[in-house]
Parts: C-alpha cells; sequence; structure tokens
C-alpha cells in the first residue's frame, strides 16, 4: 500500500521554527512503526500557508495525486492541519476517500462510526471558531502597535526609503533613499509646475533608465499616481489609509479612501517633499480627474465638468437626446444609483448653447474691465516657486548624489577585500553608474528650472498687464482655444433655476496660472462694477 504525508503551518515564523519538520518527524515515525514505506514524491508540505483557505500548492498535488488513484493511505497529524472551516474538511475528505484513499489524523484518529463523525464535524466547527479568535486578536494587537509607533503599515517600503533588514517593521529603521528621493522630489516638480501628465512622466522615466520600484517591471500610470498621492513623502506614516470594500462589478473587493482623521499616525521620516507641495499635486489631480474627456467625445461643450445645479449642488452632465439639442442635465435626475439621492432633482434642463454664449459673453466682458478685479488679485499671495523649494530639491539631489558616490566606494573596497567577484562588482557598478547619470540629468533639468523661474520673477507682470494679455485671445479664439481659457479662468458655473452664477479664478503670477486661487462671484462683481450709462 502506497503512503503519502500532509504537512502544513500558517505562516513563515512558523515554518522557521521547524513546525513543519516536526510534523513530519512524528509521521516518519507513525510509518515506520507500521512497517509503511513513503516515496520522497509522496511528502507534500505546505510551508505559511493558511488553513481556512484551498487555495495551497501541496495540497493541490496531494489532491491531484489522490485523483491519479495512486494513494492508498495519506496520513495527516491533526484535521485542523488539513483546513480551518469545517466546510473545508468534509470537502476534501469525501474527495479523498471517494477514490477508495483512507485519511487517518495522528491526534484524533477517526473511523466510521457515527459518534466520530459527529466528532470531527465538532472540532472542525472549533478549529473555525478558533482561527476567527486568532485572527480578531492579531488584528487588534496590529492596531495597538500602529497607535503606539511600534509597527510599520506596510511590508515593502514606498519608493524613496529603506528599512533594517534585520528589523524590516520597526519604524526607527526606516531610512530615505537618495537617489530615489531625488526620483520623487521630480516627479512632483514636472507635475505641479511644468503641466506634465501622468503617462509623460511614466514615459520619461522609462526614457531616462530610471529603475522602477520593482526590478523587471516597467513604469506605468499607476506607480506614478501611486507615489504622488502617498502623503509618507510629507515626512509622516501613515495607517489605515485605505479600506477595502466589496465591489458592485467584475471585482470581488474595491479600495477606497477613508477621511482623513481616521488615519493613524505611526512615525515622523524624512520629508521628501513640503505640505504645500504635496497639496498642489492633490489638487491638480482632482482636477485633471474632473476635466477628463471620459466619454463626451460626440458633441462639444464648452462648459464641460464646470455646471453645477443650484438647486441640489450636483454636477451636470452634458445631455443630447435629439439631434440639434444639446442640453447640461443634473445628475440628479438620474437614477438613485449614480445620484445616490432618494429623490430626483425637480431643475430643468440648461439648453447648453445659450448658457455657453452668456458664460463666454461674461468672460469676454471680465477680461475687458481688470479693475473690476483688482481687489481680489490684491488679497491674492505671491504666486512665484518660491526659494526654499528650489533649495531644498538641490539640495535633495546633492544628498542623492553623495549617497551613491559612498556606495561606489564601499563597492570598490568590498571588491578589493575579496568579497565580491569582478562579475558581480561590474554588475554593481553599471547599475550606480546608470543612477548617477540619472541624477545628473535632473540636476541638469533642475538648472533649467532656476532659469526660467528667474525669468519669470523679472517679469513681474502686475494685474492690468495679465488681464490685457489675455483679453486679446478672444477675439480669434477658436473653439479649443476658449475651451482652454474657460478651463484656465473659470471654477464653476451654478445654474438655479432662471440665475446663473460664475465663479472665476485669478492667478496671481505666471507661475501660478494652472492654480486655483480667488474666486470672484458674479453677484460680487456687480457691486464693484459701476452701471455704465
Amino acid at each position: 500500500m502506497r503512503t503519502a504525508f500532509y504537512a502544513r503551518v500558517s505562516t513563515q515564523r512558523q515554518a522557521q521554527a521547524d513546525g513543519i519538520a516536526q510534523q513530519l518527524d512524528r509521521l516518519q515515525g507513525r510509518a515506520r512503526a507500521q512497517g509503511w514505506p513513503v516515496a520522497d514524491e509522496d511528502i507534500f508540505r505546505d510551508d505559511g500557508y493558511s488553513g481556512a483557505t484551498l487555495k495551497r500548492p501541496g495540497l493541490e498535488r496531494l489532491r491531484d495525486r489522490v485523483a491519479l488513484r495512486v494513494l492508498d493511505r495519506v496520513l495527516i497529524t491533526a484535521p485542523d492541519r488539513l483546513a480551518r472551516h469545517y466546510v473545508h474538511q468534509v470537502l476534501l475528505l469525501e474527495e479523498i476517500t471517494a477514490t477508495g484513499c483512507q485519511v487517518e489524523f495522528l491526534d484524533r484518529p477517526m473511523s466510521q462510526d457515527p459518534h466520530d463523525q459527529l466528532l470531527l464535524q465538532v472540532r472542525g466547527a472549533v478549529a473555525e471558531y478558533e482561527r476567527s479568535l486568532i485572527a480578531e486578536r492579531m488584528r487588534r494587537g496590529r492596531l495597538r502597535k500602529l497607535q503606539a509607533g511600534l509597527l510599520l503599515p506596510w511590508t515593502r517600503p514606498p519608493y524613496g526609503f529603506c528599512v533594517d533588514p534585520e528589523r524590516p517593521r520597526d519604524p526607527a529603521g526606516v531610512r530615505q533613499d537618495g537617489a530615489e528621493a531625488a526620483v520623487v522630489a521630480t516627479l512632483f516638480a514636472l507635475y505641479a509646475e511644468e503641466r506634465c501628465s501622468l503617462f509623460s512622466l511614466a514615459r520619461k522615466l522609462q526614457r531616462d533608465a530610471v529603475v522602477p520600484p520593482r526590478a523587471g517591471r516597467r513604469w506605468n500610470v499607476t506607480t506614478v499616481r501611486q507615489i504622488l498621492t502617498n502623503p509618507v513623502y510629507t515626512g509622516q506614516i501613515y495607517a489605515g489609509r485605505i479600506q477595502e470594500a466589496y465591489g458592485t462589478g467584475a471585482t470581488a473587493t474595491t479600495r477606497r479612501l477613508r477621511p482623513r482623521e481616521d488615519w493613524i499616525a505611526v512615525a515622523p521620516v524624512l520629508a521628501v517633499v513640503t505640505q504645500e507641495q504635496f497639496d498642489r499635486v492633490q489638487d491638480k489631480l482632482a482636477q485633471n480627474q474632473q476635466f477628463a474627456r471620459r466619454n463626451n467625445t460626440a458633441h462639444a461643450y464648452l462648459l464641460r465638468a464646470l455646471v453645477s445645479c443650484g438647486v441640489c449642488g450636483l454636477s451636470c452632465s452634458g445631455r443630447c437626446p435629439s439631434p440639434g439639442y444639446r442640453y447640461y442635465q443634473c445628475r440628479g435626475k438620474l437614477t438613485a444609483l449614480h445620484s445616490h439621492r432618494d429623490t430626483i432633482c425637480p431643475s430643468r434642463h440648461i439648453p447648453a448653447a445659450q448658457l455657453d454664449a452668456l458664460v463666454w459673453d461674461d468672460f469676454c466682458q471680465m477680461l475687458t474691465h481688470p479693475e473690476t478685479i483688482g481687489l481680489a488679485l490684491e488679497r491674492a499671495h505671491g504666486g512665484h516657486w518660491l526659494p526654499q523649494e528650489l533649495q531644498a530639491r538641490c539640495e535633495t539631489l546633492r544628498r542623492g548624489q553623495a549617497n551613491l558616490q559612498r556606495q561606489v566606494e564601499r563597492l570598490t573596497e568590498a571588491y578589493l577585500a575579496g568579497v565580491l567577484g569582478l562579475d558581480e562588482y561590474q554588475r554593481r557598478r553599471r547599475d550606480l553608474e546608470q543612477r548617477e547619470q540619472a541624477l545628473a540629468g535632473q540636476e541638469r533639468q533642475l538648472g533649467a528650472q532656476v532659469d526660467r523661474q528667474v525669468e519669470l520673477a523679472r517679469l513681474g507682470l502686475s494685474m492690468e498687464e495679465f488681464c490685457r494679455r489675455v483679453s486679446q485671445g478672444p477675439k480669434q479664439a477658436s473653439w479649443e482655444q476658449k475651451r482652454q481659457l474657460i478651463e484656465w479662468l473659470v471654477a464653476r458655473v451654478i445654474v438655479t433655476d432662471g440665475e446663473v452664477e460664475i465663479r472665476y479664478v485669478i492667478p496671481t503670477s505666471p507661475a501660478r496660472e494652472t492654480t486655483h486661487f480667488c474666486h470672484l462671484r458674479s453677484d460680487y462683481r456687480a457691486m464693484l462694477w459701476p452701471p455704465q450709462a
């Protein structure tokens, strides 16, 4: 008779503590005592796999062997080593015994007696309860450690940071990688100041041969977005930012961002960017998402993604029920599944052509009377790139270059001491040289940006100069140019029955022309604008 062994431990820590070896020793002792020979190919093991799932490589191989009807007996130390859930235990036992193979447990030998079968069911239910209890205790223990700042919320550090390999979950061992931190600082600066898209940033990193967070993979939009939205680069590690919920589509779960007050501040780290830079990037990400074309490509709407309903406060989207009739429709008129409202909004459809013409005429009139926005512009803060931000980026690059130089020196010392072979030394040296070249290219780009910022600082455009410069465009502007101007200077158009409120955004300097600052409402402008005779 051909006998097989199956052993399992739930975590890698248990596997390293010889939990598998102890189980196999007991199984080998039982087989020798009974005179059952066991081949090496019939020993199945799962190191570090939970008993709550059936997706285990060792168990899969065992089930495949049982299906071939080449095994007569399977020895296991206890039922909870086979599965933690009672339903899984019954499924596996029925599957194995249906082929004529016997299953024997060393700790709790079972027979076909009804009392033994009932006891097996009770023990399976107890094992399932025990696992749930352990999981809840571990969850609460992790939460307490996170709140006390004794445990990192991630098993792999984010791009730009590294941890102590001896204590990978200790917040005190988190250090900043100079070269990667320089890349992160450059990404924030390019996205916030240079109007770069996520795709162009990923393409630039790939073209510059910057090593991605995971070796062997390429830079992509998702990776860049994860870096730009991670608050750890502002100098604070947070836990509990993401919440997993059940999905409604093809995906089983979805990830949602928790409210900021629910985040757990674990430990401070060395900041890569300032809080102001981080907030500016988040504003631009939200703005770009708002102005995304999505599926609106059939008809041109001048105020796309800018119109809101003054009755319910929801946004309005373009709708063309029949050729020649375009409207802005409040999302509150959609079903509750889309609007998340119990009642339908009573607002009327807004004729798109009339609203576009009204807003454009008011827009042109506002530009030709710059004195009306002088008070609003005077309340705005300065808009040039702050010198301390340039200095911080230069310092980050210098630290990255110095760090790489130290790594080259340590690598050379290791080679001269005979620790590394020639091939390994050359491979690592080439990698460091590539990273040095990438930092040198970033330094050149930063120098060019400094020169541009100095030139912009010399301009010192006043409010009247700005309005005169912009007011020359609307006269012969095409539709695309009109749309660009509207996106640039209009924050929101709120329609309430027959009233239209236009909220403008006035940049305080050329460096701030993509940042929303002060909102000048049309009713305020009416008070400032004296009626013309």
